[in-house]
């Protein structure tokens, strides 16, 4: 299965953009032994349009660009579930083992998603109660889907 990440916005050179793709690099290395591959990430233009609303809209329809059939999208929403690592890596497994050709992960612009992608969603993830920079998003999700990478193939990086 396919693993894309859609990311509105676009990350500066620096330490955190290092530290996202160094994880990304190391998932990308450990899926495929498990039947994930690492698709890349798309950088989506934040919208400059005037309302939160418009905004939310405008960058949705960018993300719907990217919706190929049978993907799974997952959106990253503070109204979304909170996952333990092992239930995280158990639904992308899951997925896996239906066979849904790809997973796409997206991460908002500052105005969040717009109701009718939570709509369409087959998984809405909270990363916690607290508000978080998109640097700092990016860096936790690449780390997460490693994580699963390597929680799915039983190596002991993970420890529980």
């Amino acid at each position: 299965m396919k693993v894309s990440v859609h990311a509105v916005g676009r990350m500066k050179a620096g330490p955190e953009r290092e530290l996202a793709e160094r994880y990304f690099q190391r998932f990308a290395k450990s899926g495929p032994a498990i039947g994930l591959e690492f698709a890349g990430i798309v950088e989506a233009t934040e919208s400059r349009a005037q309302t939160a609303t418009e905004r939310r809209r405008e960058e949705g329809r960018a993300l719907q660009a990217q919706l190929q059939p049978g993907m799974v999208l997952a959106l990253l929403d503070e109204r979304g579930r909170s996952f333990t690592s092992e239930d995280f890596a158990g639904r992308i497994g899951l997925l896996r083992d239906e066979g849904r050709k790809g997973l796409l992960v997206a991460i908002g612009g500052a105005d969040g998603h717009d109701q009718s992608l939570r709509d369409q969603a087959g998984l809405v993830v909270s990363l916690g109660a607290m508000t978080w920079p998109h640097q700092l998003v990016r860096i936790m999700l690449a780390e997460q889907l490693y994580r699963a990478a390597t929680i799915l193939a039983g190596h002991p990086y993970h420890r529980s």
